[in-house]
């Protein structure tokens, strides 16, 4: 249990200096696969991830390298805990209900929860 509890106290630090741009880019990215509208959210929530929280957070999959927050590739996150994440912020990390869609929210979660601790 305690275990649990540090993970998710990481990884509050990790989400709360989310932030990368103080606007949102609501342009995603569309990759056509055999994978097909799973490789297109996986396409768009990286887009979202490197856009929002690559600056704060380190995930290889997505090249970045941020020093604020948890490392994402140790923490593993699944993805309801992004979404919450994401959604209230904790810790040092805003939320990002105003400034993203639920859509969004959804693709980072399922980006992050896909590829950390994958590389």
């Amino acid at each position: 249990m305690r275990t649990l509890s540090v993970a998710l106290a990481g990884l509050a630090l990790l989400l709360a200096g989310c932030g990368g741009s103080s606007s949102s880019s609501s342009s995603t990215q569309s990759t056509s696969t055999a994978a097909g509208s799973s490789s297109s959210a996986s396409a768009a929530g990286k887009t979202v991830f490197t856009s929002n929280c690559g600056g704060c957070h380190t995930l290889a999959d997505a090249g970045t390298n941020g020093q604020v927050g948890p490392v994402l590739d140790e923490l593993k996150p699944d993805k309801a805990t992004v979404q919450r994440q994401v959604t209230n912020g904790g810790g040092q990390m805003p939320s990002f209900k105003g400034k993203l869609s639920s859509q969004q929210i959804d693709q980072v979660a399922t980006y992050v929860s896909s590829v950390a601790g994958q590389s």
